[in-house]
């Protein structure tokens, strides 16, 4: 069995308020991006998991993927696997590829299994893998509260645009990026982005997340500009970075020749 699990931006992104569990509220839209890992399910006599592409260090046991298969293990008896993971999708650059992987695994097992998991049984095991994973169960564009795990489906195309992906291989952990965070009470109307062109998007979006990391990093910030600048109708930085994206009209010219991580992508 082959699966392709698909990124994430996210169209804005607003920290609300700090929460009792330590967890910040957050107000987002999640929109899927045709960026994908390639996982494939093989039987096997015990548990493998194979990564191929661009490594990632750290124990399996620490892994998603692998977390993912105990999850449904524990649950339901399953047999071992070989899964191979063909990582394209970069790291630690705020676009859910990890993420991604663990809950397309979650539904490439049951499948596979025939296990007949519903919907919400998968995004109750995505939720205990973390906040961004029970998007990718329906990869459809959703609005994100609470702490980025509450989704609520939300109606927006962007067919014939074009998006401009670059990560600049700057690693921001989540500590990092909420360091300086200081939340806000927004008021922002999502369904206003259905009537408003683009410039409405860039005079009225914003990732809070920038307000933190571009005093530290202002290469991703540059970025940002240099995408405005070349012809993007609205750029972000995704989530807590340290990717950013431009969205354009027509398919744009490589910007970035010094980086290797980017991607033109048709949506």
């Amino acid at each position: 069995m082959i699966i392709f699990a698909n990124a994430k931006i996210n169209l804005g992104l607003f920290i609300l308020k700090k929460r009792k569990d330590g967890y910040h509220e957050i107000s987002s839209l999640k929109f899927p991006i045709p960026l994908c890992d390639v996982i494939e399910i093989l039987p096997s006599e015990h548990f493998e998991l194979k990564i191929l592409g661009t490594p990632i260090d750290g124990d399996m046991q620490d892994n998603l993927i692998y977390k993912a298969y105990s999850i449904l293990k524990e649950k339901n008896s399953i047999d071992p696997v070989r899964i191979v993971l063909q990582k394209n999708i970069p790291m630690g650059a705020g676009v859910g590829g990890g993420s991604a992987d663990a809950t397309f695994t979650l539904m490439g097992l049951n499948d596979y299994f025939n296990l007949n998991l519903s919907k919400e049984t998968l995004k109750g095991y995505a939720a205990q893998l973390g906040s961004d994973c029970p998007f990718f169960v329906d990869t459809k564009p959703q609005l994100a509260s609470g702490k980025g795990d509450e989704l609520v489906e939300f109606e927006l195309s962007l067919k014939g645009k074009f998006l401009y992906l670059i990560h600049p291989n700057i690693h921001i952990s989540t500590a990092e990026a909420y360091a300086n965070v200081e939340p806000m009470s927004s008021s922002f109307e999502w369904e206003c982005l259905k009537q408003k062109d683009f410039m409405f998007w860039k005079e009225n979006l914003a990732n809070d997340f920038e307000k933190s990391i571009f005093p530290n990093h202002p290469e991703i910030e540059v970025l940002k500009l240099e995408l405005y600048e070349n012809g993007a109708q609205y750029a972000s930085m995704s989530g807590s970075g340290s990717s950013v994206f431009g969205i354009f009209d027509e398919r744009p010219k490589e910007l970035f020749p010094e980086f290797k991580t980017q991607f033109i992508l048709a949506l």
